[in-house]
């Protein structure tokens, strides 16, 4: 079969089997993860054998250390695979879930059911870890799911695949509904997204090109994030001590991920106060700033910050700072730079803090926290398919609840309608 062919088999198989998996009962479905969890940890030498392949054939190709280093696996990484998927078991199953209920004046009692969205595509880089992650969330919200992992690791992706697959077998349930893409060609990600008769949602995880590239070419509704420019702005009310620590965790506890600090937003009251203060300890850390004019007067040695540096994620030690006016003027900064990711005021002012959340309206709006907590582990979801920046229909990290939809039930006694 063409590639064509053999994806539009895996697309039709897996809508197939995504039937099946939606009746399965919770108790089914968290003994199936239990399962997997242990065949992970019984299959590790197996595991490391084919990872140490994609490693050989990285390193020939001069993959960076840090991308090497996301890409191994070994007898840690895939017990902490295995945790994941008892932790996915041990969390409340979403499907059949009644979120409302109300009466008509007719009598009809009407609700909302939580019900699987049917088949998730999912396209991801580097990490073989998100095999075995992807494919237990999906599967306790009661989808089916196809997995294209990047080149890097196939044979990693392909190994802990047929080892979740044989797992489903073993317990009588469709392998279909674990499905992977098993070659590296371009041509197998654009037939992917073509697949708009038995694919519901795709999610891409990966960097900005990876995702632009998804969107660009799918037929197939995307749930997405282009880049996390995340922002915190230091109100006048702020306490001092609390702001540098939350500043620095939120920029350099780890700052190559989408929820680091990109941009700090000073009010103008307290900027010659705390300017000198932050940037002293910044500096010490490594971190380059650049700032505005206003900012310049009270640090000096930071470098001129550009108009391309307020839209920038950095991704590394780097620091762009803003002195603004007052809270309008940093909601105008964060609406017209920002990416809709997360944004953070630090403020002793109870009005303030909720004006910000009322009026900032991206996925994750923050308090007097660091940025670093937007995260689904971190926010109490268990686990985490992904982070949104589109608001249809998920918004903000995304958990199990957001791998599924609602459909309306209606109870009657005899009713018609006249």
């Amino acid at each position: 079969m063409t590639i064509a062919e053999q994806i539009r088999t895996i697309a039709a198989e897996a809508r197939q089997a995504s039937r099946a998996i939606a009746k399965l009962s919770s108790t089914a479905k968290n003994a199936l993860l239990t399962d997997m969890a242990a065949a992970l940890v019984e299959h590790t030498s197996y595991l490391i054998g084919e990872n140490v392949k994609d490693l050989a054939a990285a390193e020939k190709k001069g993959i960076a250390p840090a991308m090497l280093d996301r890409l191994m696996l070994d007898e840690a990484r895939i017990k902490a695979m295995a945790d994941g998927l008892r932790e996915v078991a041990g969390l409340p199953d979403p499907v059949g879930e009644v979120t409302r209920m109300w009466k008509r004046p007719n009598g009809l009692m009407v609700g909302k059911m939580r019900i699987p969205l049917g088949v998730i595509g999912i396209i991801y880089e580097a990490r073989p870890n998100v095999t075995a992650d992807a494919a237990a969330l999906c599967l306790k919200a009661g989808n089916a799911v196809i997995l294209r992992g990047g080149s890097e690791a196939i044979n990693s992706n392909r190994a802990i695949s047929r080892i979740l697959r044989e797992t489903m077998e073993k317990s009588g349930i469709p392998a279909a509904a674990l499905s992977i893409i098993p070659f590296v060609d371009r041509e197998g990600v654009l037939e992917m997204l073509k697949q708009e008769e038995f694919i519901d949602l795709i999610i891409p995880r990966g960097g900005e090109g990876l995702i632009r590239f998804v969107v660009e070419h799918s037929k197939i509704p995307v749930i997405k994030h282009y880049k996390g420019v995340c922002h915190i702005f230091l109100d006048a009310t702020a306490n001092f001590d609390d702001a540098e620590r939350i500043i620095v965790n939120a920029k350099t506890q780890r700052p190559g991920v989408c929820n680091a600090l990109e941009t700090l937003l000073v009010h103008q009251d307290v900027a010659e106060r705390f300017i000198p203060r932050i940037f002293e300890t910044l500096s010490t850390l490594g971190v380059e700033i650049r700032g505005d004019e206003t900012f310049l007067q009270f640090a000096p040695q930071a470098k001129q910050a550009t108009e391309e540096d307020w839209y920038e994620e950095f991704l590394d030690l780097i620091l762009a700072v803003r002195v603004v006016d007052n809270m309008d003027e940093a909601i105008e900064h964060i609406n017209t730079y920002g990416s809709l990711h997360t944004e953070a005021i630090i403020t002793s002012d109870y009005g303030n803090a909720q004006r910000f959340i009322r009026e900032v309206n991206s996925g994750v709006v923050m308090v007097n926290a660091s940025t670093r907590f937007s995260d689904g582990n971190q926010l109490g979801l268990g686990a985490e398919i992904g982070i949104s920046t589109t608001k249809l229909h998920s918004f903000g990290p995304m958990g199990l609840e957001d791998l599924t939809t609602t459909k309306f039930i209606v109870y009657g006694e005899g009713q018609i309608r006249d």
